[in-house]
């Protein structure tokens, strides 16, 4: 994805919306870090070490894979990011491989801007040109408001899996959600 003309936002919002780079792995990480510790958006007590996060943003590049980012221009800084990986283990079961699960953060003080979803209209677009098939959104059952951001960008909640994950002393259920691309 080329870098973009900044969007200037009803809420006067500038965004610029881009290609991450190497450089960008510690806001990434930050981003995702943030939500580690008192939310069940990650399924993980552990706080993501940024060299952790360097190594996957070298293999998504190397692998082809988008990881596209946010940056309020007026700040300079990445306020949001997303991408898509293999589902399921594409590689392994081949018969999985038009099929990818997203992740999508935005900074929670920037949250309601729209941010996250410019990101994943540009990410479903990437996805489909690299004609992929459909994209799986995993989230927690507790999030509802993820799970109404993914509905009114057309995915649709397609499985409960009840009890299959463990956070903060509780048993977790997550809710698959697909939209064909």
């Amino acid at each position: 994805m080329a870098t973009s003309p900044g969007q200037d936002r009803p809420d006067g919002l500038a965004l610029l919306l881009r290609d991450a780079t190497p450089e960008d792995a510690p806001a990434i990480s930050r981003l995702y870090n943030a939500l580690i510790g008192t939310t069940t958006v990650a399924w993980t007590e552990q706080r993501e070490p940024p060299e952790a996060r360097q190594t996957w943003l070298d293999q998504q590049i190397q692998a082809g894979r988008p990881v596209l980012v946010a940056e309020d221009e007026d700040e300079g800084v990445v306020v949001g990011f997303a991408s898509y990986e293999d589902f399921r283990g594409a590689g392994k079961w081949p018969g999985y491989r038009f099929t990818v699960e997203h992740t999508v953060h935005v900074d929670g003080a920037h949250q309601g801007r729209r941010i996250g979803t410019a990101l994943m209209d540009a990410l479903m677009a990437r996805a489909a040109a690299a004609g992929l098939h459909v994209m799986i959104g995993a989230v927690d059952s507790d999030n509802l408001t993820s799970i109404g951001f993914h509905e009114r960008l057309g995915f649709t909640e397609v499985a409960r899996l009840p009890e299959v994950g463990f956070k903060f002393d509780r048993w977790l259920t997550l809710v698959l959600l697909q939209r064909v691309l």
